[in-house]
């Protein structure tokens, strides 16, 4: 059993249109930049991103957007991509914002195969528009959905040829998750290794939940900095 692909256009071949579509990453850490190159390159449009955000204009799904390819984003928050904020004041993108801990949930329960789970986050706020609700213990709580995609495109350090994975210190986030609920697990690794290579005890994906994984070719690395004064 051989899940490596030559290239990560080759791992994305039967991508379509109007797909959802999860991204790990938070910001720009532990996101599949060459996975997203990809796509940008074929043009798949009218794409439902399930991602924590956008990344930043030029980078990250900000590539996508620059293309015009998605059509809504599901996430936890705008961060620093302007066009992203630019797009949804204008009616041109849907976004749909979620708690982050909420974001986190719904995609854990999509890949274990629960439909909806009540939390306390977000009853009384504009969240809980149209939601359900219901008292446990004399609290109340919103039901929410789980969270599923046609494909997941996940981001770890090193995997094997069967699909193990292990992830590296913060770039693990929402990879783990993601990769359990989605139809096509698509992961992009920095290091193939030999099976066996890997110690069991430090594998968080089993290859069970991937059906592809490419080698990066290469990885930009950015670090995300924040300047609120000039320099002295």
């Amino acid at each position: 059993m051989n899940k490596v692909f030559p290239s990560a256009e080759a791992a994305i071949c039967d991508l379509f249109d109007g797909a959802t579509v999860m991204v790990g990453g938070f910001g720009l850490c532990g996101i599949p930049e060459n996975l997203i190159e990809a796509v940008r390159a074929r043009g798949t449009r009218n794409l439902t991103v399930i991602s924590n955000n956008a990344g930043v204009d030029g980078f990250g799904t900000g590539r996508w957007l620059e293309n015009r390819q998605i059509k809504k984003i599901i996430g936890t928050y705008i961060g620093d991509n302007k066009l992203y904020e630019e797009l949804v004041m204008k009616g041109e993108l849907e976004a749909e914002l979620i708690p982050q801990g909420t974001f986190s949930e719904r995609m854990r329960a999509g890949g274990a195969g629960i439909p909806a789970f009540y939390t306390p986050t977000g009853v009384g706020t504009v969240v809980a528009e149209g939601k359900e609700e219901r008292e446990f213990g004399g609290r109340r709580y919103l039901l929410e959905h789980a969270l599923k995609a046609d494909f997941a495109f996940v981001k770890a350090w090193k995997g094997d040829r069967w699909g193990n994975l292990i992830y590296r210190k913060t770039a693990r986030n929402f990879n783990p998750m993601m990769a359990t609920a989605a139809r096509v697990t698509i992961a992009e690794v920095e290091e193939i290794v030999e099976l066996g290579a890997l110690d069991p005890e430090a594998i968080v994906t089993p290859g069970l939940y991937v059906d592809r994984i490419i080698q990066g070719p290469r990885f930009d690395k950015r670090i995300e900095r924040r300047t609120v004064r000039k320099r002295t």
